[in-house]
């Protein structure tokens, strides 16, 4: 009798490791129910509070996992919600709660982990075939699942602007969800910023990710990859060697390392010829760093690095007065970088030469806009004045349509046809041609086949003494 008075009155302090659990869960209970009454009411910090007491009391019982998870998916915490789902389904394995297996559906569907989420929506479905909340879940995942293979089958066929929308769709899902973007996805954007040579944002992008993900290789990678695209070798190197301390084996990273000190070398070297006026040796490594650099449809066809390496190859024909390949050149280095100032300058100077002059205007006030400076912009307007000078002068003179299409003046019909065929062929823009040249031929072509302006031609010529 003494001995049974002893331990009720032990209560709770009593030793035996029976009775020591019960009292633990017991009390488990009871906070457990007060983390109920918070949930009730909404204050879920306070929830989480009760439950996590629960769990330090009585780390085995399923329920107080599942409730936690419940509180932490109403604040949008699903990475914690989900630890928590995943403990309790363990307590449980043979026979798991419809309720848990909903809320770990939620968790992994907010965190991006479609086939997870599919699963545990499929086995609430299964023992709750009418629950109309896990419907919804099981709907909004093959949704989602849906824009996924949109993505990778649009990306897979180049088809940029489909793989962004269905992107965004991807990223909406889970946004509406207050979910957690996963990194992967966060790298498609990227790579997608970086395939349609939308650089300012890839560069925005790939830093935001960065502050996020600081400890993954694929974030820096990218990063890498931005720097090397926009022309900043040194830091594209020094990011490379980042990402190869977190990942040593990342055969990416070695050989984009690989690819930016070989184009480092090459255009050092074409600079070190280009200044002893070595320009065809300098035209040949500008060549052999865009080899290496490339036109990768998904690397933004060479982006700014490509462009920078074409103005220089331009400029070192010029040298030669090889006018024809430098305005090509050109025109493929403003279509990957249209505000690159260097090369709009150069424009000018292939315009000035072929006495393209309202072209040269025109580019002259383009490339006003992209100055680096005041100085730069007061000479740029200086070589505009002479510019338009040059222009009134040009306009004033008197057009010999005959020097024009390269013809006799007693040429016949068929002659002046033959010569407008080949002058067109050869000053056709999309042919890389000069496009004030060729209206010329056109506008000189239209006078000569019509017998009235041409005999008008030929008076006004012979009262200028432009020819006997």
């Amino acid at each position: 009798m003494g001995n049974r008075g002893k331990r009720v009155e032990a209560g709770y302090s009593t030793t035996t490791p029976r009775a020591y659990d019960i009292n633990k869960k017991r009390l488990s209970e009871q906070l457990k129910e007060r983390g109920n009454t918070a949930f009730k009411t909404e204050d879920f910090e306070l929830a989480i509070d009760y439950y996590s007491q629960a769990i330090e009391g009585f780390d085995q019982e399923s329920v107080y996992y599942s409730n936690r998870a419940a509180a932490y998916i109403s604040t949008k915490r699903f990475r914690m919600g989900l630890a928590d789902c995943q403990r309790a389904v363990s307590l449980r394995q043979d026979n798991p709660s419809a309720k848990v297996l909903l809320r770990l559906g939620r968790c992994h569907f907010a965190l991006g982990n479609t086939m997870p989420a599919l699963t545990a929506l499929r086995q609430v479905l299964a023992v709750e075939p009418e629950n109309s909340v896990a419907q919804a879940f099981h709907k909004k995942v093959i949704d989602l699942q849906g824009h996924v293979r949109d993505f990778e089958g649009a990306r897979s066929r180049g088809h940029w602007r489909m793989a962004r929308s269905a992107h965004e769709m991807c990223v909406k899902a889970l946004e509406d969800e207050q979910g957690e973007i996963p990194v992967e996805w966060k790298c498609w954007g990227i790579e997608l910023d970086i395939a349609r040579a939308k650089w300012e944002e890839a560069r925005e992008a790939v830093e935001n990710s960065i502050k996020d993900y600081p400890t993954s290789a694929d974030v820096t990678m990218l990063q890498s990859l931005v720097l090397f695209l926009t022309g900043k070798l040194a830091d594209s190197s020094q990011q490379i060697l980042a990402t190869l301390r977190m990942d040593p084996d990342n055969g990416k990273a070695k050989r984009l390392r690989l690819r930016v000190k070989t184009v480092e070398r090459l255009k050092e070297e074409g600079r070190v010829f280009f200044k002893d006026a070595q320009w065809a040796e300098a035209i040949t490594k500008y060549s052999e760093a865009m080899e290496v650099v490339g036109e990768k449809p998904e690397e933004g066809m060479g982006g700014h690095m490509r462009a920078v390496l074409l103005s220089n190859r331009a400029t070192a024909y010029i040298k030669l007065d090889r006018y024809k390949e430098a305005m090509a050149d050109v025109k493929a280095s403003l279509t990957l970088h249209p505000t690159f100032f260097r090369v709009l300058r150069t424009r000018v100077t292939i315009n000035l030469h072929e006495e393209s002059f309202d072209a040269a205007i025109e580019n002259l006030k383009q490339a006003m806009e992209y100055a680096p400076s005041e100085a730069e912009r007061q000479s740029l307007q200086d070589e505009l004045d002479t510019a338009e000078q040059l222009a009134e002068e040009d306009r004033q003179k008197q057009k010999d349509h005959y020097k024009i299409l390269g013809v006799e003046r007693h040429c016949s019909l068929l002659d002046i046809k033959k010569a407008y065929r080949r002058e067109s062929l050869k000053h056709h823009p999309d042919k890389g041609g000069n496009e004030e040249k060729f209206k010329l031929v056109a506008q000189a072509y239209m006078t000569l086949s019509d017998p009235a302006e041409r005999l008008k031609h030929d008076t006004e010529l012979s009262e200028n003494d432009s020819w006997p």
